[in-house]
């Protein structure tokens, strides 16, 4: 029987990428192996019926086996206050999936140039891990503003967010092949605990669950000295572990290191669910111009294939996605079906295709 996927195409180029990502997968797993059920949501969604996140939508992703989502936001759909209504369709879902850890690997691929000098011979590879249930982010919808004059939101720390958050790196910590640098395997705990008591509690919670991880190096820095750090020696760090809102601001940072958000993909994952997507917003300026690169959603879907393998015991998933992960640093390293983003000329299009030959 075929995995169910939730697919949420979303707006922009969130169509495009996602149809993609589709025939990648299909093409590496099987046109049997995954149904990819295609669902309403987003602003465009929201411009039509109201509804950013339709409840059989909801309904969907809450009983399907993973959730496949390609961008979501136009320019000017807003809600009352001015937040954005594309920003909903995700926040949404990761809060009641309890989607707690956002993973945004961060890898140089061959056939990428990165902006910094010495990084095509030091090399990039770390995971950042940002807490995605908490921080400044649990304030969505309950902050205040006081007779247009103040406004205030509230920092949320946990000690069972935190805990289960540190536990997810310190985990995956153990999986990895450690940091470039020196081959250690190092959790980073990113704060502002010099600063602010709700970082300090962050820091000491992450530094208690560090007991159980001996094999795991423990280390810190301030948030203002990591992106320092991340652009001055990206190969000494291994896993990341940040706040939500800090871990957005230094995920996007590195992003930009590796070649940009075009290629770098994402996953929100959580005790029985996960959504996985690119890193990079709708585009909508370029939406329908078959100029988008589909390399981000492509990799998340390798993250997704994955995360089904180990939960579904399915070792062939494993095997698809490291085929695709091989198969889009073969096209990128040759040079010739490089994405716009990446100083190329290749359309969407051709970018699938060649990807979908190199697997075969």
């Amino acid at each position: 029987m075929a995995i169910e996927i939730a697919t949420i195409e979303g707006d922009g180029i969130g169509p495009e990428v996602t149809q993609a990502a589709i025939k990648v997968l299909r093409e590496a797993c099987g046109h049997d192996a995954l149904d990819f059920v295609m669902l309403e949501g987003g602003a465009s969604s929201y411009q039509k019926t109201g509804q950013v996140l339709p409840q059989e939508t909801a309904n969907a992703c809450a009983d399907m086996a993973a959730i496949l989502h390609g961008a979501a936001g136009l320019p000017g759909v807003v809600f009352p206050d001015g937040t954005e209504v594309g920003n909903e369709l995700h926040l949404r879902l990761r809060f009641d999936l309890d989607l707690y850890a956002n993973v945004r690997p961060i890898k140089l691929l061959s056939g990428v140039r990165s902006p910094l000098r010495d990084a095509d011979t030091t090399g990039i590879d770390y995971v950042i891990v940002r807490e995605n249930t908490e921080g400044l982010y649990a304030s969505r919808g309950g902050g205040i503003e006081l007779r247009n004059e103040v406004a205030t939101d509230t920092l949320l720390i946990t000690r069972k967010g935190t805990d289960r958050v540190a536990r997810f790196a310190f985990e995956l910590a153990q999986k990895r092949s450690g940091a470039l640098r020196d081959g250690q395997s190092r959790v980073t705990v990113c704060d502002k605990a010099n600063i602010l008591k709700s970082f300090a509690f962050f820091r000491r919670v992450c530094q208690e669950a560090s007991a159980d991880y001996p094999d795991v190096e423990l280390d810190y820095s301030y948030v203002d000295a990591m992106t320092v750090h991340l652009v001055k020696r990206p190969d000494f760090y291994d896993v990341i572990v940040a706040e939500n809102l800090l871990g957005d601001i230094i995920s996007d940072l590195g992003a930009a290191t590796v070649g940009g958000m075009g290629i770098s993909p994402s996953a929100e994952i959580g005790p029985a669910h996960a959504l996985f997507q690119g890193a990079h917003g709708s585009a909508p300026d370029i939406a329908g111009l078959g100029v988008a690169s589909p390399v981000a959603t492509i990799l998340s879907g390798v993250h997704m294939l994955r995360w089904l393998a180990d939960r579904n015991d399915a070792p062939g998933l494993s095997e698809a996605a490291d085929r695709i992960d091989a198969a889009v640093v073969n096209v990128l390293a040759q040079g010739v079906s490089l994405p716009r983003d990446l100083g190329g000329q290749a359309s969407c299009t051709e970018v699938t295709e060649a990807i979908c030959f190199a697997l075969n």
